[in-house]
């Protein structure tokens, strides 16, 4: 088992930026490639940004390309998000998945393949 605890959501204006944090605990963090997702209501979960075992390989959504980083402190057990100008439409539950991988470089795009999510935490930009 994984336990995974999203922190940082909050209000924010339009163009300014957050840093999401995921803190992982109960199996060892380096066996696991994140993600982030997204969640607006009535809308499907959406991938926002995946990273790798080893943390070199990432994959973005195209939306938040050039905006998001997604990045891992092993040492740590956490997962970032970092959010740059930020948009209305990022407004959004987002959540930290795991997903328990012999892969070291390889990103998962799906929901359905991460094992461990954590509960969520809210994100709302105002134009």
């Amino acid at each position: 088992q994984v336990q995974l605890v999203e922190s940082g959501g909050g209000l924010v204006q339009a163009g300014g930026s957050l840093r999401l944090s995921c803190a992982a605990s109960g199996r060892t963090f380096t066996w696991y490639a994140m993600g982030w997702f997204r969640q607006t209501p009535g809308a499907e979960r959406e991938l926002v940004a995946s990273l790798s075992r080893s943390g070199g390989t990432t994959a973005y959504t195209d939306s938040v390309k050039g905006r998001f980083a997604i990045s891992r402190d092993n040492a740590k057990n956490t997962v970032y998000l970092q959010m740059n100008s930020l948009k209305p439409e990022d407004t959004a539950v987002y959540y930290c998945a795991a997903k328990n991988t012999m892969f070291t470089t390889r990103t998962f795009i799906s929901s359905g393949e991460y094992d461990y999510w954590g509960q969520g935490t809210q994100v709302t930009v105002s134009s």
